[in-house]
């Protein structure tokens, strides 16, 4: 199962990729039609050329793009269409004589799709099958040098060098952009809790040690809250688990009225709450946490009236002789215990150790 799944990410991932590179091919190949055109007319080719010009310019990059989303592996089809994409760019090369102004845009143009299709490899080996196509083309049909480039030439050859470049730069920010969306949202995944949508348990204590380190490095107060649902059990197994996720949203939801934006909120775990709130006392702690359960008392829910949210909390504030945010995170542990043991819906404050 894993293999299969694997698989399919990875022809996903094919399948995006030959999407990008579709609109590219059809604007380059079909803007790089007139610039070859520009170089062949002069030399009054054969009408095979010219079918076989007009078939690489308009037809080829849909059948290109039918190969690749048809392929168990799309990424390695495209590869290899790019791959014959440079090889028909030496072809053409040696077709036009070596025209001077057309191959520099032939050879550039295709070293820069390849180069940002797939680096410096792919850039290398599209090279590389430009120098065989020309090579093999100028055996065949003898060595025809005519670098010159009319006026004309020059012309139909602008489009490619203007056009091409800005809607490649397009799809590349395009990408880029989703790239860095993508990235943001994996950073807000790893940090935030999938139900509540608060700091995870990981994040929040790592913000809870930088917050400790604060307090140490400048002598700041500050108070560290732990809250639970009140016989959360009983309400899962009394009105389900629906209404046990909804209510974990909505004590999220107080929690986040309840404080302040610079407060540090996250889900400790299960119906385990945690807050850091800087620059406050124990009791203003208290009062904020007492608003909160004011707030839960009058709530109901429509699928549960008789329902009534409690919690209760364990308050500890910053002690210059704690030894670690551990020791801190312990005490408002242990003030949330005796919270629950002495009646539940209430909350106590840690109890110093000096």
């Amino acid at each position: 199962m894993p293999i299969a799944l694997s698989n399919t990410n990875t022809r996903r991932s094919g399948l995006s990729f030959a999407k990008r590179i579709y609109q590219p091919r059809i604007v380059g190949l079909g803007i790089g039609f007139f610039c070859v055109l520009a170089a062949l007319y002069p030399l009054h080719p054969p009408v095979i050329v010219w079918v076989l010009l007009f078939f690489n310019g308009f037809i080829w990059p849909h059948i290109a793009y039918q190969l690749s989303i048809r392929a168990e592996n799309p990424f390695s089809t495209e590869i290899r269409n790019l791959l014959i994409d440079s090889l028909m760019g030496g072809v053409w090369i040696a077709i036009m004589g070596f025209n001077a102004l057309p191959t520099v845009v032939i050879l550039s143009m295709m070293g820069m799709n390849n180069i940002a299709s797939g680096g410096q490899h792919l850039f290398f080996k599209g090279l590389a099958a430009q120098i065989i196509g020309a090579v093999v083309t100028s055996a065949l049909l003898g060595f025809h040098f005519n670098p010159q480039t009319s006026l004309q030439q020059v012309y139909l050859c602008l489009p490619m060098i203007f056009i091409y470049p800005v809607f490649l730069g397009l799809v590349t920010y395009r990408t880029a952009k989703r790239l860095a969306e993508k990235k943001q949202e994996l950073l807000r995944i790893s940090m935030r809790d999938g139900l509540t949508g608060l700091y995870n348990r990981r994040h929040w204590e790592h913000l809870l040690h930088n917050q400790f380190d604060s307090c140490q490095r400048y002598e700041h107060a500050a108070t560290l809250i732990l809250m639970d649902v009140d016989r959360f059990k009983m309400i899962n197994d009394t009105f389900g688990h629906a209404l046990g996720d909804e209510a974990l949203i909505v004590l999220a939801e107080e929690l986040v009225l309840g404080f302040r934006t610079v407060d540090i909120v996250g889900r400790y775990g299960g119906d385990e709450f945690g807050a850091v709130l800087p620059n406050t006392t124990a009791e203003q702690a208290s009062q904020a946490i007492k608003r909160i359960q004011d707030r839960l008392n009058e709530m109901t829910f429509r699928e549960a009236p008789d329902l009534k949210l409690h919690i209760s909390a364990g308050v500890a504030d910053y002690r210059p002789e704690m030894g670690g945010y551990q020791e801190w995170l312990k005490a408002a542990d242990n003030a949330l215990y005796r919270a629950k043991k002495n009646g539940r819906n209430r909350l106590e404050h840690a109890v110093s150790q000096c």
